[in-house]
């Protein structure tokens, strides 16, 4: 027998709190967490949290529904060090019929705030790839899950406007790493591949605090991936990929990288 809401809060409340460590095959050439890694640990825990209270993408591919990542920011003072362990919070910010805000926080063992994250997501149909109304699954009973008392300090996503002048700087034919259960590429395989933009010296000498990506469209294994970058300040850059399509090309996602 499912469990009731009431059940599902006093066995797991509305936070989640998750332990994981820093593989040291997961870290950069300066012994700390990839971002792309972290940000699977992020995406790993809001998984976890969404299962264990019964709006999980178990439960949703069996309705013909998923989750998909919309925005996400994560904002770092520091990250986890090789063999270092690490928890992340996540919690449901707030839900709307086609938008749920998820925050996450990312503490050092002894207790040290690392950083935070914010993200949104859809709801979508697994056939037509349409967005579907969150609020019809389960009677609605996502939005009991908000913990409004409960701030994230950093900043919510911005607006990357990048000028049309931005050029090209490099392309990548999306192949099989890069798909995930969905059958597209997987969002943080985007952030990968921003990351690679940069050359490795450059992150000998500088860390990345704050990274931004909204998504806008999906692409496919076999698409040709496109990647526009300028330098928008001192230390902040943007890039935005985009596909190629018959009639020319289409934009997938874009992002803004702060380092300091």
């Amino acid at each position: 027998m499912e469990k009731t809401f009431e059940e599902l809060l006093a066995q797991w409340g509305k936070i989640g709190r998750y332990k994981n460590v820093a593989e040291p095959f997961h870290c950069d050439v300066n012994c700390k967490l990839f971002m792309g890694h972290l940000g699977n640990h992020l995406l790993n825990a809001a998984d976890f949290h969404s299962s264990d209270r019964g709006f999980g993408m178990r439960y949703l591919n069996a309705v013909n529904k998923t989750w998909v990542l919309s925005r996400l920011v994560i904002e770092m003072e520091d990250m986890p060090r090789r063999y270092e362990e690490f928890y992340v919070e996540t919690w449901v910010e707030s839900a709307m019929r086609f938008f749920t805000n998820r925050n996450f926080k990312v503490e050092a063992s002894d207790g040290k705030v690392l950083g935070y994250g914010r993200s949104i997501w859809a709801l979508i149909d697994t056939e037509s790839r349409q967005p579907t109304n969150l609020l019809d699954i389960k009677e609605g009973t996502i939005v009991n899950w908000a913990e409004s008392g409960r701030t994230c300090p950093i900043a919510k996503p911005g607006r990357v406007k990048m000028s049309k002048e931005a050029p090209c700087v490099a392309t990548h034919k999306a192949s099989y790493c890069d798909v995930d259960v969905n059958g597209h590429v997987n969002s943080i395989k985007y952030i990968e591949h921003v990351l690679d933009q940069f050359p490795l010296d450059f992150y000998k000498d500088k860390m990345l605090t704050r990274f931004e990506i909204a998504y806008v469209a999906e692409s496919y294994y076999g698409d040709m991936l496109r990647f526009y970058m300028e330098q928008t300040g001192e230390n902040e850059y943007e890039v935005r990929i985009t596909k190629e399509i018959p009639e020319g090309e289409t934009e997938c996602c874009r992002s803004m990288l702060r380092f300091k």
